[in-house]
């Protein structure tokens, strides 16, 4: 069982680093884009239709692959004040559920995420003429993640109680 969660670990780990890739070239991409629109508004006073587009899309990917790795970090909303009156044992209970919420906000956002890219697939964003489930995708990606991360965390802690 060790050598699966050692594997499980492992794979999250390269799947952060994924993550945050992803996030900071979706943060150097919105700058540009906004770099842009701010230089074409004010110095060639005619701002590109599509910056603002483009910016929103790159945040959102930036945004939730990013809130993604924080669940890989353990910087994520859970339970502050409660923990530390509890006993070890119950720290620990209280962990996995945090755990088990997170997993299931994971593969919620995920689902709603697909199902909204299915249903906007056929439309498209005018300025940037693309579909408009590309906005939707980052939801099935981080879903993904951070459902693979909170089970991950989970499994770690469930070793350490028995180890």
């Amino acid at each position: 069982m060790k050598s699966l969660a050692g594997a499980l670990h492992r794979a999250a780990s390269v799947l952060a680093s994924f993550a945050m890739g992803v996030s900071g070239t979706g943060l150097f991409l919105m700058t540009l884009t906004i770099c842009w629109q701010v230089f074409g508004r004010y110095v060639l006073n005619d701002s590109p239709a599509w910056s603002e587009s483009l910016a929103l899309i790159t945040m959102l990917y930036f945004i939730l692959f990013a809130s993604a790795v924080g669940v890989y970090e353990g910087f994520h909303l859970g339970f502050g004040l409660l923990p530390h009156r509890l006993p070890r044992a119950g720290r620990h209970a209280l962990a996995l559920v945090n755990d088990g919420l997170i997993a299931v906000f994971g593969v919620v956002m995920a689902r709603n995420g697909a199902i909204l890219s299915e249903f906007t697939a056929a439309h498209g964003i005018p300025t940037l003429g693309i579909s408009r489930a590309v906005a939707y995708w980052p939801f099935v990606g981080a879903g993904v993640l951070m459902t693979i991360f909170a089970l991950d965390h989970a499994v770690r802690l469930r070793e350490s109680d028995v180890g």
